[in-house]
């Protein structure tokens, strides 16, 4: 009995034994298969992917975690009609109004991603089979080359204009944007931000250094990380060109003391506007100040705002000089020197506690919005999309995760009960239905800056697009009145109207702290890189009786629900005559 019983415990020991082994064979085959497979990639790799390839990798990606937010919460996106303040039915104009522009418009983000993504992928490729070679310069640009400088975002020293392009940037569109501003010198860094002034950085660097090839022009080298490329830009062969720059900003009231309100100055006999406003500029300052034969230098501040304009008979005489009523008025002119008081832009430091939404209907201004956010507060503005033309252009939050809580506030024009209680508070950006339609149908058929054509305005897409967004114009305020947390309503022509009073509701609600002198500055810079250049006339009327009746119904719906919420009703212009 005691031998079977030994026997049978030796059997068991073995049987222990030869699983553990083969356990261990197991994982160690599983591992040998995943290196040669990683190693294939890799190889494959190597000698290049194929879009397509890229594209069908990404979409695999989607699956695994990367998937759209809004496909999940909504599996049948579209506006909904809402007629009455207690959102009533109509199936039959809900068929009507098809949802096809909305899924048109969320495939078109999703490619945007998709496209930014294999975009930025082949970026690191290159620079990294480039390794750090020193990149020849071209001879095509016309300034000269000064050398390659440290670069310090701290204390800047070309820090009268920046500019940003992300995708296209080279020398000589850095060149000519610095050139149009009067600015002596031109510097390049990272391949893609451009920096302007009338000073030489104080400390060069080795030429091996800037080793960043210029985002839209191969060969040539635009600087490196925290490395300045500088060129001196070509003078403007006709002065013209630089005069249409200066722009008369009125006759206002001088201060009392003008020597303490401005920085610099000039007097000169016979003096001009030309020699005043290149004096001015070759000193990096936005304002040039002319009292009689003298030039003075600064910023709007809190003393000398240029709100409160005087009638142009007191400065008497012509605009090149003034005799200014016994000198206690003066002409003040804008120079092509950009206000650089409030372009400084960083991330958060730490992760926001409270989440806000900067939420609008589509063409209504959310761009500009965020431009002035962003230097009013000095901090990023996110993006519940990615638009690549912004972030090219410098909005760089439209890079980071819309969650990450290290941005001001989140670009959003999603309604709805589930994409509203995401969020613990929200600016509601509202804009006349009229000029919001016309925006964002621009916006579709000709990009951020264009203008859709005659032929898109009279075909069977204008009629469509209307019945389907003005719908949605209207659920969009009436859904974040009714599941917002917390919310600060703000009517885009009274922002247009009074910038500085709205901005600064603006800021106290995301709870930033900033000085006079820095929205001064905002208010100098409130145009930013997506305005239209002047409304394009049409010798026509886009909108049908038809369409008028539609929308008007839907003004007065939303007028009604602001109104009963406490808010201020919608301006007087939006109200149907």
């Amino acid at each position: 009995m005691a031998k079977a019983f030994y026997r049978l415990q030796k059997l068991i020991r073995r049987t222990q034994f030869l699983l553990f082994f083969l356990t261990a064979a197991y994982l160690m085959a599983g591992s040998l298969l995943l290196l040669q497979r990683t190693r294939l990639v890799i190889q494959q790799g190597s000698h290049g992917t194929s879009t397509n390839q890229a594209l069908t990798v990404l979409d695999e990606m989607a699956g695994v975690g990367i998937t759209d937010p809004r496909a999940l919460q909504n599996p049948h996106p579209g506006p909904r009609l809402l007629v009455g303040m207690d959102a009533l039915q109509e199936p039959a104009l809900e068929q009507q109004h098809s949802p096809r522009w909305l899924v048109s418009r969320n495939s078109e983000l999703r490619q945007l991603r998709r496209r930014w993504f294999h975009r930025f992928i082949s970026d690191q490729e290159s620079m990294q089979t480039a390794g750090f070679k020193v990149i020849k310069h071209t001879a095509e640009h016309k300034g000269t080359y000064i050398g390659c400088f440290t670069d310090d975002s701290r204390e800047r020293t070309l820090k009268g204009a920046i500019f940003y392009d992300l995708r296209k940037m080279t020398v000589a569109h850095c060149q000519e944007a610095c050139a149009e501003r009067a600015y002596t010198y031109a510097g390049l860094v990272y391949g893609a931000e451009c920096y302007c002034g009338n000073t030489l950085p104080a400390t060069t660097s080795k030429p091996e250094e800037c080793n960043s090839e210029c985002k839209g022009e191969k060969g040539s080298v635009c600087g490196g990380v925290n490395r300045l490329s500088v060129y001196r830009v070509e003078e403007l062969r006709a002065g013209a060109r630089r005069r249409r720059n200066v722009i008369y900003r009125g006759c206002f009231r001088a201060p009392e003391n003008l020597t303490d309100t401005f920085p610099a100055s000039l007097i000169q006999p016979n003096l001009t506007v030309e020699m005043c406003s290149e004096f001015c500029s070759k000193k990096e300052f936005p304002l040039a100040v002319i009292r009689g034969q003298e030039c003075y230098c600064g910023y709007p501040t809190g003393s000398f705002s240029l709100r409160d304009g005087a009638d142009g008979l007191r400065c008497s005489g012509t605009r090149n000089t003034s005799s200014a009523a016994e000198g206690k008025y003066c002409l003040v002119y804008q120079t092509p020197v950009q206000d650089t008081r409030c372009t400084d832009r960083k991330f958060l430091s730490t992760k926001s506690k409270v989440f806000v939404a900067l939420s609008s209907f589509p063409g209504a201004g959310n761009t500009w919005a965020r431009h002035l956010i962003e230097h009013a507060t000095g901090y990023y503005t996110g993006s519940y999309y990615f638009d690549g033309a912004l972030y090219n252009k410098g909005f760089k939050g439209e890079k980071d995760h819309w969650r990450s809580r290290r941005t001001i506030c989140v670009k959003t024009h999603e309604s709805g009960k589930t994409e509203i209680e995401m969020f613990d508070s929200a600016i509601l950006l509202i804009r006349n239905p009229y000029k919001s339609l016309m925006a964002e149908f621009n916006r579709k058929y000709a990009g951020h800056l264009g203008y859709a054509t005659d032929r898109n305005w009279k075909s069977k897409e204008w009629p469509d697009f209307v019945n389907s967004y003005a719908s949605w114009w209207a659920s969009h305020v009436l859904d974040w009145l009714k599941y917002g947390k917390r919310l600060l309503i703000v009517h885009y022509e009274d922002l247009k109207q009074s910038l500085i009073p709205k901005l600064r509701e603006m800021v106290e609600f995301l709870n930033v702290t900033v000085t006079e002198d820095r929205l001064l500055c905002v208010e100098n810079n409130r145009d930013g890189n997506f305005k239209r250049s002047g409304a394009k006339q049409k010798d026509f009327e886009p909108f049908t009786q038809e369409m008028k009746d539609l929308i008007n119904r839907y003004i007065l719906t939303v007028d009604e629900a602001l109104r009963e919420r406490n808010f201020t009703g919608l301006p007087r212009e939006y109200m149907p005559r």
